[in-house]
């Protein structure tokens, strides 16, 4: 009976070991499904559909055009954001490029980053256990990172900066 609980307790102790010395890279997040079905997370439901004011200002169809119940997630983003989506898809921001990178652009800038998030994910990749049993630690990993939403827009209404895109103040606030 000893000698059983000795094997089980080393077989234990081996499968940690095996668990914490993994090559890949740290996946934080672990919403990959392991059956080949549809990935739910990938699918936009198409918007609702409307009945025009007039059937007659209806733009002719083309075949392999877009759709007005098309989702348009980028578009619907900057709209979000407070901004104005351009007109038509496809269309560069020339001025929002030029003012962004005003101060310069660091060369190789993708790759540095790439580098430096995959030492970020090494280091804060979980417990053996975690790891063993696959649980997220994404939001343990990013705490020191993350920003408190209610706070910052407390601070950006007491500065009296206009938030449009946030829901209005409570009575009192």
């Amino acid at each position: 009976m000893r000698s059983a609980k000795v094997v089980l307790a080393f077989a234990g102790a081996a499968l940690l070991t095996l668990a914490a010395c993994s090559d890949k890279a740290p996946d934080l997040m672990n919403l990959r499904s392991d059956s080949n079905g549809p990935d739910e997370f990938a699918i936009l439901p198409p918007k609702a559909l409307e009945l025009p004011t007039s059937l007659a200002d209806l733009p002719a169809p083309t075949p392999g055009g877009a759709n007005l119940t098309d989702p348009h997630p980028q578009d619907d983003a900057i709209t979000a954001l407070g901004g104005k989506p351009p007109a038509t898809s496809g269309v560069s921001d020339a001025g929002l490029y030029n003012y962004a990178t005003r101060q310069g652009v660091t060369p190789g800038i993708r790759q540095v980053l790439a580098s430096e998030d995959l030492e970020f994910r090494k280091k804060n990749n979980g417990r053996p256990l975690e790891r063993l049993f696959n649980l997220n630690v994404y939001y343990k990993a990013y705490a020191k990172q993350s920003l408190d939403q209610h706070a910052e827009l407390a601070r950006w209404r007491a500065a009296g900066a206009r938030t449009p895109s946030a829901p209005p103040p409570k009575k009192g606030e």
